[in-house]
């Protein structure tokens, strides 16, 4: 049994969220509804959670919060039909694979992202990435802010918290990391992004995942 674990956020992490991967998302709110135009902004929104997010849209335009389940459903649909082709590729970050590959036989690895953990697999199956953190994969299901997600995936794991390290790509996961008090790794190519996570507390950043495997190394030995 693992004696350490690694959680990853999906997103600006190991996937880049492309334009047709919002498409897909606000497909159904447009299918049902004909609402187009909804903001692309996650901060814009209550909760940076897609199950939250369904019902904030549905709740704000006078629909049945009741339906959120129906747009999950079509929205899964949606990505599930299209993913894999090249009107809707999921995007590596540049060195996630050869990340979890020194990684493997290690420390437990899985993922807390704001994502569905539905809609998080297809897209991390596209890449082939999926095996390598599916056995401690936790979303947007439940609800919630990042720190919840987090949390439910540190008690799933056993582990003690200085054995656990959590590594995101915004300010809420910040405060997700550091508010269950795990190790946390701030990553972003953008300098501006990382000086903004070392400003909310962070200790340690990382701009590409060589230096990520090497922090996690450290805090884990």
């Amino acid at each position: 049994m693992a004696d350490a674990a690694v959680i990853f956020d999906v997103d600006g992490v190991l996937l880049e969220l492309t334009r047709a991967e919002e498409d897909a998302f606000f497909a159904p709110f447009e299918m049902r509804y004909g609402l187009t135009g909804l903001s692309r902004d996650w901060d814009s929104y209550r909760t940076r959670n897609d199950e939250d997010i369904i019902a904030e849209i549905l709740a704000t335009h006078n629909l049945a919060v009741s339906e959120s389940a129906a747009i999950i459903a079509e929205y899964i649909e949606v990505l599930r039909d299209g993913i894999g082709t090249d009107a809707l590729m999921p995007a590596e970050i540049p060195g996630a694979r050869k990340l979890l590959a020194e990684l493997a036989g290690g420390p437990l690895l899985g993922v807390a992202t704001a994502n569905l953990v539905a809609a998080a697999r297809l897209r991390l199956e596209a890449q082939g990435l999926w095996n390598s953190v599916s056995q401690l994969a936790f979303g947007a299901e439940g609800g919630g802010h990042k720190r919840q997600t987090v949390a439910r995936a540190i008690a799933a794991s056993g582990l003690p918290i200085d054995r656990i390290v959590y590594i995101g790509d915004n300010l809420n996961d910040v405060e997700a990391g550091l508010g269950n008090g795990v190790h946390f790794i701030g990553f972003s190519v953008d300098g501006s992004r990382r000086q903004k996570f070392a400003e909310a507390g962070a200790r340690h950043t990382s701009s590409n995942h060589e230096t990520t495997l090497r922090l996690i190394r450290e805090m884990l030995t």
